[in-house]
C-alpha cells in the first residue's frame, strides 16, 4: 500500500534507521513531473510527459556511508532499502581508513517553494506546438543567400518536489517549477561551408520565462549573424592584442575554471570518474590565482535563476559562495563530509539530480563579479582588437588548467570600434593566465542556462553560468 504523504514515507525511512542503530540517517522523497516537446524544422518529432518519485536513504554505520533508493513506495519497501543501505555500510565499515563524519552545520526546518506567475497548464499543447512551427517559418525565411538546414528545438516543464529529513534535525520541503528550451541552428553555404549555433534558455518560474526571453527575436538575430559569420567574416589578428571576452564565454569559463576545481571532493580525489581531477590542492586556500578583478560568486539563491534551492539534499541552508575573492582562492564547495575535513561549515552544495542518486557535490548559479565599465568603455583604448561574443566549440583539461574557446560571433575592434566579422578565433590560455590578465570588468551580468553533468553514474543538474563582458590586457589568439 502506497504511504498517503511524502513526509510518512521519509519520516518511516527514518523511524527503520534509528530502530537499525545508525549514527545517522536520511531520507529524501523525491519527485519530479516533466513534459517536453522537441521538433526538426517546424516539425514534432517527439513529445513526451513522465513522473520519476521515489526515495533515496543515506546511513552512517560505524564510520562508512551506505546508500540506497527505490520508486517502489509501499512499506516493505521503505524497510528493505533502509536495510540494503545498512547492509552497504556496515560491509564496507571494515575497509575505512578513516571514518565518516558530518559537519554540524545549520540545518533548516522549512517549506519553500517558487510561484509561477503564469502555470504550465495555463497554455494548452497546441499553443505550445505551435512556437515550434512559427519559429521554423520565420527563421527559415531570414537568409538570403545562406540556407537554414537544420532548427532543432526542445521545450521542456518540470516540477520538482522533495522532502528531506535527516537524524539531525534537519526537515525541509520544497517545490521549484523549472522551464528549459535548447535551439540549434545550422545555416549553410555551398561554397563557404556550414556554420551552427546551440543555446539554451532556462530558469525557476512558469510560462512567463518564455516571453522574457523573446525567443523569436533571439533566434532571429542568431541565424542572420550566422550567414554575415559565412559570407564576410576575416582571420584575426596574428599579433598580441587587447581581447574583449563576451559574458557567455567568461559565464562558462568560470564555471569550468572555479566552480569544478573548488569542488572539494574533486580536490581530495574522491574517484576521477565520479568527481574528476583538480588542479587545487587542499591546503590553497589563500592562494593568488589571479588579480583583483578575478571575484567568482556561486550563489543557489537568486531568484528565478536555473539553478536555483534554498536548501540543499543535505538539509542545510544555502548562500553565495566566494570562491576566488579578489583573485584568491577562497573557499571550496561542501557537502557535510568534506566541510568536516576541512573544519569549516558546509555552504550546502550537495544535490542529486533524482532519488536514485545520491548527493554529491555540486554548482548551482557560478558567475564572475560585474565591474563598473560600460561596454563602449572596454572597447575605446583599443586601437586593434577582436572581440569575442560567444562560442561554437570549448574543451578544457581534467585538471580545469589548461583550456581552449573557438569563438562563433566575433568582431574585429579598430579604433575603438566594431567593424568586420571575425572567423574561427581560438582563445586557449591557462585558468591562471586568464584571471591574471584581466583589465577592465563590464557591468551588465548575463546568466546562461545550461546542465551540468558529473558523477558516476552520471548525473545532471540544472545551473546558470554567469558573467559580464571583460577586457583581456595582450593575447595571441589562434585560428582554425
Amino acid at each position: 500500500m502506497v504511504l498517503f504523504l511524502d513526509e510518512d514515507i521519509a519520516l518511516y525511512a527514518l523511524k527503520i534507521a534509528e530502530g537499525l542503530g545508525v549514527s545517522y540517517a536520511e531520507a529524501r522523497y523525491h519527485r519530479i513531473e516533466g513534459f517536453g516537446i522537441t521538433s526538426r524544422n517546424g516539425s514534432i518529432i517527439a513529445s513526451g510527459f513522465e513522473i520519476v518519485d521515489g526515495i533515496g536513504v543515506r546511513v552512517v554505520v560505524d564510520g562508512a556511508l551506505g546508500f540506497s533508493s527505490t520508486n517502489n513506495l509501499d512499506r516493505d519497501s521503505i524497510r528493505r532499502v533502509v536495510e540494503n543501505a545498512y547492509r552497504y555500510a556496515k560491509s564496507h565499515s571494515k575497509l575505512m581508513k578513516k571514518p565518516i563524519e558530518l559537519a554540524s552545520s545549520r540545518l533548516g526546518r522549512a517549506s519553500y517553494s517558487v510561484v509561477e506567475q503564469k502555470s504550465f497548464d495555463s497554455v494548452d499543447v497546441d499553443q505550445k506546438i505551435s512556437v515550434h512551427r512559427d519559429l521554423w517559418n520565420n527563421i527559415s525565411k531570414s537568409v538570403s543567400e545562406a540556407r537554414v538546414e537544420v532548427f532543432m528545438l526542445n521545450y521542456v516543464e518540470s516540477i520538482e518536489e522533495k522532502v528531506i529529513i535527516n537524524t539531525d534535525g534537519g526537515y525541509v520541503k520544497s517545490r521549484i517549477p523549472r522551464v528549459s528550451a535548447f535551439y540549434n541552428i545550422v545555416v549553410a553555404h555551398p561554397q563557404k561551408g556550414a556554420i551552427q549555433r546551440f543555446e539554451q534558455f532556462g530558469g525557476s518560474g512558469g510560462m512567463e520565462l518564455l516571453r522574457q526571453w523573446d525567443m523569436e527575436k533571439s533566434s532571429l538575430e542568431e541565424t542572420k549573424t550566422l550567414e554575415k559569420i559565412l559570407l564576410t567574416a576575416v582571420e584575426p589578428p596574428r599579433e598580441e592584442i587587447p581581447v574583449v571576452i563576451g559574458s557567455e564565454i567568461v559565464a562558462l569559463m568560470v564555471h569550468e575554471s572555479c566552480g569544478h576545481p573548488s569542488e572539494a571532493d574533486r580536490i581530495l580525489g574522491r574517484e576521477a570518474a565520479q568527481a574528476g581531477k583538480s588542479f587545487i590542492k587542499p591546503n590553497m586556500i589563500g592562494e593568488r590565482i589571479g588579480n583583483r578583478y578575478a571575484t567568482v560568486i556561486d550563489d543557489p539563491t537568486i531568484p528565478n535563476s536555473y539553478g536555483f534551492y534554498l536548501y540543499d539534499d543535505e538539509g542545510v541552508a544555502a548562500r553565495p559562495r566566494y570562491l576566488y575573492r579578489e583573485g584568491v582562492i577562497n573557499e571550496f564547495l561542501h557537502n557535510r563530509w568534506t566541510a568536516k575535513i576541512f573544519n569549516v561549515d558546509s555552504n550546502a552544495a550537495a544535490r542529486a539530480m533524482h532519488y536514485g542518486s545520491e548527493p554529491i557535490i555540486r554548482m548551482a548559479n557560478t558567475y564572475l563579479k560585474p565591474g563598473d565599465h560600460r561596454f563602449e568603455e572596454l572597447l575605446e583604448d583599443i586601437k586593434l582588437g577582436v572581440y569575442i561574443k560567444s562560442y561554437m566549440e570549448w574543451n578544457i583539461d581534467d585538471e580545469r588548467w589548461s583550456q581552449r574557446y573557438v569563438g562563433l560571433e566575433a568582431y574585429l575592434i579598430e579604433n575603438g570600434e566594431l567593424t568586420k566579422l571575425v572567423r574561427n578565433p581560438v582563445l586557449e590560455l591557462t585558468t591562471k593566465a586568464f584571471y591574471s590578465s584581466i583589465d577592465a570588468v563590464g557591468r551588465d551580468l548575463r546568466f546562461y542556462a545550461g546542465t551540468c553533468g558529473k558523477g558516476e553514474p552520471m548525473q545532471g543538474v540544472p545551473v546558470w553560468f554567469g558573467g559580464p563582458d571583460v577586457r583581456l590586457s595582450k593575447i595571441k589568439l589562434g585560428v582554425i
